[in-house]
């Protein structure tokens, strides 16, 4: 299984960047490989998504999720095997950090290559930065959900 493990500083509080991160339909606006995603319930999420020329569809379920603190999910169904977290921390009352742990199983050997020669790590890093480059754009969030869901 390949993990990685990114973490970013953004100039919003981490009520910001932590309700901008609970609008999950607007991250194919920073996730460079994300179509689509419809919410279907508070804990579930169906993406689709294109990965070197290919697309693929799987539902996330969310399994934890405390506001401004963390939200964690993994795939359910689907072709897709992975699971993440991300953190959220107070830094000060204007900046937060966002911490990222994804782990997924890498099929076919375009995948397994990208893995090993850490383009997974390469594409996360760049999310997270487009996901700074949004927030602190705008200023301010789309919305958020602040529900808390406890595995």
């Amino acid at each position: 299984m390949a993990q990685v493990i990114e973490s970013i500083d953004v100039d919003v509080p981490v009520s910001t960047s932590y309700n901008q991160w609970t609008q999950f339909e607007s991250f194919p606006r920073f996730l460079d490989y994300v179509d689509s995603i419809t919410q279907t319930s508070d804990t579930m999420t169906h993406w689709v998504v294109t990965i070197g020329g290919q697309t693929r569809e799987f539902d996330a379920e969310i399994t934890e999720q405390h506001p401004d603190e963390r939200v964690a999910w993994n795939s359910v169904g689907g072709d897709e095997n992975h699971a993440g977290v991300i953190t959220f921390h107070k830094l000060s009352d204007t900046t937060s950090r966002l911490t990222v742990q994804l782990d997924w199983e890498p099929t076919g050997l375009a995948e397994k290559a990208a893995a090993t020669f850490g383009v997974d790590d390469h594409a996360i890093k760049k999310d997270l930065k487009n996901f700074k480059e949004l927030i602190e754009s705008q200023g301010a969030d789309d919305g958020g959900w602040r529900g808390d869901v406890s595995n």
